[in-house]
This record gives structure tokens, sequence and C-alpha cells, in this order.
């Protein structure tokens, strides 16, 4: 998911340059089609959760064992390091933090309200929208950071830090942060400590590959191989927004789930 697609410093298309040689410039078909194919997954993610909890239906191999685990971590990370990546093409992060918010907000308020399930407080949208407003108030800090060594010690952090979340803390208001207090439960839950490290690691990792390639990318990332999958990475954050409503409509209608979630 992303409010920006991915072109270059034009932020224009460039169309008859030799296919053999980097661009600088043009659009980059390769960002959108890496998160038009997680959205696929993410709404494939979301179809088996429904059905094993909300629906009952048996999915021992998604209810038992790693997958679960596994498959989720693919999604989010994926979103959040490319989400970081973004920061280098969008010329007002403030402006994109805030309409990650606004997002994550309205998904607390229809979760809220819908009660099928837990209620979303510090999801993934939230994450987002708090580390873009971090990376936009820190930027010029940032900046000076070596990138190479920046992005190996926000991956190292991400790592050191990954139990936090999972324990609970007795300071209550504090899970935002990462420092849940008991009786904290949210259905979606991407807390500022780790996972800001992914995002920052993202944007360090962006702004290295600026340093090393002078801004250029490959012919074949221009490429525009699978149009579908593009076309739904351009349009991600809608289809985050609608595709768990839509997916309860359609498990409510269809045999032999056509009932009302459990």
């Amino acid at each position: 998911m992303d409010a920006e697609t991915a072109c270059g410093p034009s932020g224009q298309r460039h169309d008859h340059q030799p296919a053999a040689e980097p661009r600088a410039d043009g659009h980059i078909a390769f960002f959108d089609i890496l998160r038009g194919f997680t959205v696929v997954s993410m709404v494939l993610f979301h179809a088996s959760y429904d059905l094993a909890y909300l629906y009952g239906a048996p999915l021992p191999w998604f209810t038992m064992g790693p997958v679960q685990d596994v498959w989720r971590a693919s999604i989010s990370w994926v979103f959040l390091f490319l989400a970081g990546w973004m920061t280098s093409f969008t010329r007002d992060n403030l402006r994109r933090a805030a309409v990650y918010g606004a997002a994550a907000a309205g998904i607390w308020l229809a979760t809220t309200w819908a009660a099928v399930d837990t209620p979303v407080s510090f999801g993934i949208l939230f994450c987002m929208a708090a580390s873009t407003f971090i990376f936009a108030m820190l930027k010029r800090v940032f900046a000076r950071l070596p990138a190479l060594p920046a992005v190996a010690v926000c991956l190292l952090l991400f790592g050191l830090l990954w139990g936090v979340p999972r324990g609970t803390y007795a300071v209550g208001g504090l899970a935002w942060l990462g420092l849940p207090a008991p009786g904290f439960s949210s259905g979606d839950y991407y807390p500022i400590i780790p996972f800001t490290f992914m995002y920052l690691a993202g944007s360090f990792a962006s702004r290295a590959h600026a340093e090393r390639s002078g801004g250029m990318y490959p012919a074949w990332m221009h490429a525009k191989h699978l149009p579908v999958l593009a076309w739904i990475g351009r349009h991600s954050l809608i289809i985050y927004l609608a595709h768990q409503p839509l997916l309860i409509a359609l498990f409510s209608v269809l045999p032999p789930f056509g009932v009302s979630p459990l």
C-alpha cells in the first residue's frame, strides 16, 4: 500500500528511451507490480483468515503451524519496506502521513462499528502514518547518516526489538509505541516499535541506491510486464480499505458460508 506511485525525478513518462539503458526518469512499474502482488497476497491471506476464524472453515494448514505468521510477515514487511522506499519519490511526506492517518482512523471507526472481529487500533496504516511523520520530521537528521550502515542498523534493531510488543507492560496508553498494557487487543497490530525500523530501512535503502546509481533504475524495472498487478499496485490503498467488507459480503452469500460471521 502506498499513497504514491513511483516516478523518477521528473515525474514524467518517457517511453521512447532505449530499452537496454538504465533510466533515471519515467514511471517505475516494478514498484507498482511488487505492491500489486503483495496486495493480492494480502487479500488471499484475509480471505483465509475470515474463513477460518469468522466462518469456522476447517483450515488447519492456516491455523496450525508457521504458515500464518510467515505469510503475514511476507505481506507486512514488504508493505513497510516499500513505503519507506517511496519517501524518495514523495514531494510531501507530511501530506502522505496525513493520508495514511485518515485511512487508519477510518479503519478504526469501521471495525469498531461493525464489531465483526476485534477492532483495529494500531494497524499497519497507523504504522505507515507514524513512520512517514517521523521520517518527515527527522529528514535532515537522517540525511546526515551514511545510508548503507543505516539500513543494517535499522534491520538489526527491527530484529532485536521484535518481541517488545508481544509482552505486556504496567504503563497504560503506550500501545501505539509497542508497549501494550494488560487487556489491550487489536485486530491488526503494528506499533512503532519495532515496525518503524523496517520502514526506515526502506527509506535508507532507497537513498543508498540513489547514491550508488545516480537515481537511475534499470530498464526492466520500467517495463510493464504485468499490467493487471501494476494497476492493483497503483490503487492499493483503495483496495485495502474495501477488500475486507467485500470479502465478508461475498462469504455471507456464497454457499456453504451463506450466513453471518460467527
